[in-house]
């Protein structure tokens, strides 16, 4: 649930998570800060109790001059750590926002499941089995939430993302799905999703051209931008 709670400062909550988070122009903090403390006081208020020492800070900061340092965020009394990354909701976020990091958590973790792929092969089992066994849990971890981060990731993290794919087609001997086909097919339908929900907040983002047939192109003035499902997807 994602939340608007004061200007352009927004509450996630997910389960038992919660994020707090906010947009600082002209160096003006104290919104932000505010909306952190309400949050402590809205949990002590309601008997629950913010765990500082699991409270993490990202910053994310592309200001080409940087007048000041950021001042630390404090609940309770306690300092919140300010980190260079961060898991959230399985997606690992990094304040330069590249992907590297995330690409190689995946990787690894996907290559430790290779070696039950390579036991099922040992004992001879169907290759359809085989197949199976690698879309549940090797493709599945490889392509988690892959809409939000695979356009930006660079050449070589999409080498080692379809490395692990051409391993497991050589333990099933079976053709695979490439990384990249895989991320097309997840856009449009993501695309096709919000096109036929009113309610979506990007759904506005799509009209058709005069003909009816098709829709119109995004504008965009940076490469990252135009790499977003959104633009993938027209």
């Amino acid at each position: 649930i994602s939340i608007p709670v004061y200007g352009s400062n927004t509450i996630i909550k997910f389960a038992d998570d919660t994020t707090v988070v906010g947009l600082i122009k002209d160096d003006d903090e104290s919104a932000y800060r505010d909306e952190v403390q309400h949050l402590a006081v809205w949990c002590a208020t309601n008997s629950l109790e913010l765990n500082t020492q699991k409270t993490k800070e990202i910053i994310v900061d592309f200001r080409r001059t940087r007048s000041h340092a950021h001042t630390p965020i404090y609940i309770n009394g306690a300092v919140v750590e300010r980190v260079s990354s961060f898991k959230f909701l399985g997606i690992h976020i990094s304040d330069d926002l590249t992907w590297s990091h995330n690409t190689s958590t995946l990787v690894k973790k996907a290559q430790q499941r290779l070696y039950f792929l390579r036991s099922l092969k040992k004992v001879h089992l169907n290759p359809r089995i085989l197949v199976e066994f690698y879309r549940c849990t090797i493709e599945s971890i490889l392509t988690n939430c892959i809409s939000v981060w695979y356009s930006n990731c660079s050449a070589s993290d999409r080498k080692a993302l379809q490395r692990v794919v051409k391993t497991a087609q050589r333990i099933t001997g079976t053709q695979l799905t490439s990384i990249e086909n895989i991320y097309h097919k997840r856009c449009l339908g993501r695309a096709r999703n919000i096109i036929k929900d009113a309610s979506h907040p990007n759904h506005g983002l799509f009209t058709l051209l005069p003909s009816g047939r098709r829709y119109r192109s995004l504008r965009s003035r940076t490469s990252r931008l135009s790499k977003l499902l959104l633009y993938k997807a027209q």
